[in-house]
């Protein structure tokens, strides 16, 4: 199959669908969760949900990095903002997620230089365009977007530019599938892998799913029929008893990733002791840190900042939603006090949040593929 609308097919979605209803056990529940915020707005915008039997559970995971960074971190790059003749970016999916005195937007209104950028080498080249000035580029993303960050501060090494600085939040996916796992009032009985994380780390490193949590894993492209396969793979191990990764996303994925991307991040990058999480707290080695020999671009070593963060709002229940404890419709605020146009949490905000696809398609079609 090689156009996207084979991969939206009606007949064959219907077919899946068929086929994962003759292997489920009815006499239990399955929980199955999706890691990836892109297949959480796949499932929501094509009512795949609906085509499941009752008995299976689709549990929105912790995909979405924008999502999972604490209002804390948040108001550390804006206290960064703030300083006088600096120059902030970021991406635009960062642009309206609050931090506890306002997102990037508010404070642009407020004065200060913040800029919207597509890669971390378009912060690079204003940096180069305004050497007299400090550029900081809000660095965020699994180890999907990291090598580009990476590969950038390489550049920037190579070419001498003394006024470029990234702020790291760059995190890592497998040391959070742990720590959902080794919750005592979390039960999960296997995972839809992350199909653009794999592509950089491969197939192997979720290995310790299966052969130490006895979880199958199989990692999935982002269409419907791609994600309803995955379903059917994984009841399929379930049926047989077994426990293993499987690759459904082969034409785009190899299974030993990319390795020039993981020698990139290797070469800048290190893991730091713990990193917070939203909904999740502290998880050890679960996030990037700039290495020593390029510390001349971190931020937090280079420009730092002075003041107050605040935890994250209590009345939102975005941690709740992000391990799965809770869907988004459940939160108190889903709808009413927290919307797009209103966001309280980045649930909300973020192209990939679970809350921002549920409001948007809660009133989908079953298996449209508008």
């Amino acid at each position: 199959m090689k156009y996207v609308d084979e991969f939206r097919d009606a007949r064959t979605i219907r077919r899946l669908a068929d086929e994962i209803a003759g292997l489920v056990d009815p006499g239990r529940t399955y929980r199955i969760m999706e890691i990836c915020g892109g297949h959480t707005h796949s499932i929501f915008r094509f009512g795949l949900s609906q085509l499941l039997p009752d008995n299976i559970d689709l549990i929105h995971g912790p995909g979405c990095p924008v999502c999972v960074l604490p209002m804390g971190r948040m108001d550390v790059g804006l206290a960064m903002a703030e300083q006088d003749g600096l120059i902030f970016t970021a991406f635009g999916d960062m642009m309206r997620v609050p931090g506890s005195t306002g997102s990037p937007l508010e404070s642009k209104a407020r004065g200060a230089d913040i800029r919207m950028v597509y890669s971390p080498l378009d912060a690079l080249k204003i940096a180069q365009e305004n050497p007299e000035r400090p550029v900081m580029f809000f660095a965020i993303g699994f180890e999907t977007t990291a090598p580009s960050t990476a590969v950038t501060i390489m550049r920037a090494k190579a070419a001498g530019v003394g006024n470029f600085f990234v702020f790291c939040n760059h995190i890592l996916v497998n040391p959070a599938i742990r720590a959902l796992l080794d919750m005592d009032d979390m039960r999960l009985d296997a995972f839809i892998g992350p199909g653009h994380v794999s592509t950089v780390i491969g197939c192997e490193p979720y290995r310790f799913i299966a052969e130490d949590y006895g979880r199958p894993i199989v990692v999935s492209g982002f269409e419907p029929v791609d994600i309803m396969q995955s379903i059917a793979m994984i009841l399929r191990q379930m049926k047989d008893g077994t426990a293993k990764v499987e690759n459904q996303y082969s034409r785009a994925l190899p299974w030993e990733g990319n390795p020039a991307a993981r020698a990139a991040l290797d070469l800048v990058f290190e893991t730091r002791d713990s990193f917070e999480w939203r909904g999740l707290g502290r998880i050890p080695h679960s996030a990037y840190a700039i290495r020593e020999e390029f510390a001349e671009f971190d931020a937090e070593k280079q420009i730092g900042v002075h003041g107050q963060t605040f935890p994250d709002p209590v009345e939102a229940q975005c941690g709740d939603v992000l391990k799965g404890a809770i869907k988004p419709r459940d939160c108190r605020l889903f709808g009413n006090a927290c919307t797009p146009e209103t966001p309280v949490g980045a649930l909300m905000v973020s192209s990939e949040g679970a809350c921002a696809a549920q409001y948007k398609y809660a009133d989908v079609t079953i298996g449209s593929t508008d």
